[in-house]
This record gives C-alpha cells, sequence and structure tokens, in this order.
C-alpha cells in the first residue's frame, strides 16, 4: 500500500534553482500526485563559510519500500552532480534529498531513520513542510511539527520569490 512520503530539498552549489526543479521532475517519476512547497532560502547550519542554500519539500504517495526510496533519492542527487566522495560534509552541495517522513512509519536503518532526526531543529524543513500540510504531526511523539517551529524562528530564513517548481 503506499504511503505519502515527504521529502526535503537542498541545493547551494551550481544553479541551484534548474538543480531543485530537475529533482522535482525526478521525484515525480516515483512520487505519484507530487505536490511541492515554495522555495525558501535560507543561511547555512553547521559549517558556515558556504553560500546559502534553496531549499523546498515535496511530497507524493510511493509505493517504494523505505530503502529502494533513498537508492532512487541518492542516484537522483548523482544524477543531478552530487559526488559524496569528494564533498565536504555538511558542506555546498548540488543536492541533498533527504526523506523526512514515510507515511506514518518508524524507519531506523543503519543508512535511514524516519522521520528524519534533525527535521524538529530546522526551519528550512519545517517551514516548507507546513506549508504542504499545516496540520502535520510527528509521527514519532504525536505532537504537531507547528509546535517545534516557535524554536528555529531565529535561523535565517526567508521566501526564494521563484516561481513554483513544480
Amino acid at each position: 500500500m503506499p504511503a505519502l512520503v515527504y521529502v526535503g530539498l537542498g541545493s547551494n552549489s551550481g544553479d541551484s534553482e534548474g538543480i531543485l526543479r530537475a529533482a522535482c521532475a525526478g521525484l515525480a517519476e516515483f512520487l505519484r500526485g507530487l505536490r511541492v512547497s515554495s522555495a525558501w532560502r535560507s543561511a547555512p547550519r553547521y559549517v558556515l563559510d558556504q553560500p546559502d542554500f534553496l531549499n523546498a519539500v515535496a511530497s507524493g504517495e510511493c509505493a517504494l519500500e523505505p530503502p529502494e526510496l533513498l537508492r532512487r533519492c541518492n542516484a537522483l542527487e548523482a544524477a543531478l552532480g552530487r559526488d559524496r566522495a569528494r564533498e565536504r560534509v555538511k558542506g555546498p552541495r548540488t543536492l541533498d534529498l533527504d526523506i523526512l517522513l514515510y507515511g506514518s512509519e518508524l524507519v531506523d536503518l543503519p543508512d535511514l531513520k524516519v522521520p528524519h532526526p534533525g527535521m524538529t531543529e530546522r526551519a528550512f524543513v519545517l517551514r516548507p513542510l507546513l506549508e504542504l500540510d499545516p496540520d502535520l504531526a510527528d509521527p514519532r511523539s504525536g505532537r504537531p511539527f507547528a509546535v517545534f517551529l516557535p524554536s528555529v524562528e531565529t535561523q535565517g530564513i526567508y521566501p526564494a520569490g521563484l516561481a513554483a517548481l513544480y
């Protein structure tokens, strides 16, 4: 049975707008009824000496099991120029796709944790996620994601003012 999946998208290297548009088209191949938030610009976290990110969240129905979804997301990243072997951890990247939610499932695999462990601490995830579904709740705690927003308000994030990515 398909699950409603949410995927975070980010880019701060190369033609970020074009890369996110191409990523959305690629996600539409395996996420049915794809919806995409507006684009947001956000200041880098963790490694600060890099350009701002362009971020969004996409959602759609997915029939793939979580490990296969991760494999497809990683392949899409690579197809759009990401080379994990050459990039600095938390540094600039052409494309980062994070599986945020997989229905109400809790996934705990060595290379995949869902819900994404850091999502409630990141404005660049919460703002676009809540744009798609303001009533969405964390499947682990049952708490609405909106309750986490005040704690991330000071993070640098603002609407990118772009036409729809998809």
